[in-house]
């Protein structure tokens, strides 16, 4: 059976947005299908802060292989085992939270690329190619090629270190983590700050100069999300599952309120 395609790496190897639907909450095999009503490109399945088992993140994740939208899975940082186990059930990309330095995104990439960019184990035939694998070697050239890596910059020491964190072999993308950044910083959700927008300059230039893939998420005002892009952000978390059915939740009762003689 052919590898599952990459949605996510397709519109960025063109270019384009990449647009990421968060799974916090929602535990239904069928949230890949609605991502994908939406116009979404890529799953972004929470394991850092959504309440969720990586049987929870596996059954999301093996459905959406053939529901047009590709999954992707964030692992804490200490729980590299779950990102392993994900990537063997149908994640077709794993982002890591809070890497600082170039050593530590070396660690991810060891983690999950296979011989000879990484030491990741081969578990058999995986869900991304319907457990039917007729050649070994080959399978494991094309994840190495297909599966996102994406690291998360969410300090000023990993914003320092950007440069060297990009021109690891391996990794795919680098993702501001803003919330997270403006906390560090001692300006908590102030994402237009002076000093978070030379962030986000920092880690473009990086990224631009290695050719990885600039992230971002916590950006979800329309003033200074339209500027980050700008600067060259194209992997995007678009917002999460609670933020879009209270945000359509509270427009429907105010508008049905509204209709009350």
């Amino acid at each position: 059976m052919p590898l599952a395609p990459n949605l996510a790496r397709r519109r960025l190897e063109a270019g384009e947005l990449a647009l990421g639907f968060g799974v916090h909450h929602l535990r239904t095999p069928a949230v890949g299908m609605i991502a994908a009503g939406c116009g979404f490109d890529w799953l972004f399945v929470d394991m850092e802060h959504g309440a969720m088992s990586v049987d929870d993140a596996t059954r999301m994740c093996m459905a959406a292989l053939s529901q047009g939208v590709t999954p992707i899975v964030r692992v804490c940082k200490d729980a590299i085992f779950e990102g392993t186990r994900c990537l063997d059930n149908g994640a077709m990309g794993i982002v890591v939270p809070h890497v600082d330095t170039a050593d530590e995104a070396a660690t991810v990439v060891q983690a999950f690329r296979y011989p000879p960019t990484g030491s990741r184990s081969w578990g058999g035939p995986p869900a991304q190619y319907g457990f039917m694998v007729s050649d070994t070697a080959a399978a494991q050239r094309e994840l190495n090629a297909e599966i996102l890596v994406c690291v998360m910059i969410e300090t000023p020491e990993a914003v320092a270190n950007a440069d060297a964190i990009a021109a690891v072999p391996g990794v795919d993308s680098l993702m501001i983590g803003t919330s997270d950044l403006t906390a560090s910083m001692g300006i908590a959700g102030q994402i237009g700050h002076p000093d978070v927008r030379a962030a986000y300059a920092k880690v473009a230039a990086a990224c631009k100069a290695h050719g990885k893939h600039m992230g971002m998420g916590g950006v979800y005002d329309e003033v200074v999300a339209r500027d980050y892009i700008g600067l060259g952000a194209r992997f995007l978390l678009s917002g999460s599952d609670h933020a879009f059915l209270m945000a359509a939740g509270g427009a429907r009762q105010k508008f049905l309120r509204g209709l009350q003689p």
